[in-house]
């Protein structure tokens, strides 16, 4: 195939996009997937540069709880390119616990970098959607925002909160032609959803087990989300704005779902 029959395939061709949490398990499949749909891609994340791979994507240091590192990055977009096209708000942290078992240490912790990451990349993003006359906003939340999961409780409100925010930031942004949805996961094969299950027991056991619970009899992939934010962050996704996105398998739509 010719370069230019290639070019005219990438649905994101000469954009640019962060996402924050881009060296994680989900974050690195969406840095390679808008990557290979032509956007040029920074991958915002505390550590991990030494597995980006594609040209196309730049590693930039960034801790989502500080706002003097989301107003450097911002910059550093700005200086490079003057505008922004798409922020990918996937950083983020998960805390094991009953909230009696919760300490306040570690409820602000992950409040921090959930719903507070959120905020403070997508407040100093805008201004350069604004530059651009456009933008696609797309936050993570979780099929955890809707029903909880036993002993995730800090993780359930942060989720519920970034729901809430995403629907607000819609609201106050349409105007400006900036959308912004947010992309609910259920069990996705990462280094997350191991920690999840932990390491007693018979794990496989119980990995097998809730995954025939699900109606596709599998976990998601993160190649399944990375589809879903190359879908919003492009042009097919104009009309879509201020919605939450289940990405369950079919999860979700069940009752009784998690009786094993």
């Amino acid at each position: 195939m010719s370069t230019e029959s290639q070019q005219e395939k990438q649905s994101l061709s000469g954009r640019i996009a962060v996402v924050t949490g881009g060296c994680g398990g989900i974050g690195t499949a969406v840095c390679a997937r808008l990557a290979r749909e032509g956007a040029q891609v920074y991958a915002a994340d505390l550590r991990g540069g030494d597995t980006i791979k594609a040209d196309e994507v730049i590693f930039h240091e960034h801790d989502v709880s500080s706002e003097e590192s989301a107003k450097f990055l911002m910059a550093e977009v700005e200086r490079q390119h003057g505008r922004l096209d798409i922020l990918v708000n996937a950083a983020g942290i998960e805390i094991e616990q009953t909230i009696e078992e919760t300490s306040l240490e570690d409820w602000n912790r992950i409040f921090a970098v959930n719903v507070t990451g959120t905020f403070l990349t997508s407040k100093h993003a805008l201004p350069l959607m604004r530059k651009a006359g456009s933008g696609s906003i797309i936050n993570f939340g979780s099929y955890d925002g809707f029903i909880a999961d036993p002993a995730l409780a800090a993780y359930c409100a942060t989720k519920g909160a970034v729901h809430a925010l995403t629907k607000a930031m819609a609201c106050d942004h349409g105007a400006e032609n900036i959308r912004v949805n947010a992309i609910c996961p259920g069990f996705i094969d990462t280094p997350m959803l191991n920690s999840f299950f932990g390491s007693s027991g018979d794990i496989e056991s119980l990995k097998n087990e809730v995954r025939r619970v699900h109606p596709l009899k599998r976990y998601g992939t993160p190649e399944d989300v990375a589809g879903l934010v190359n879908w919003l962050a492009g042009d097919e996704a104009r009309y879509a704005s201020g919605q939450l996105w289940i990405l369950d398998g079919g999860l979700t739509a069940q009752v009784q779902q998690m009786r094993l």
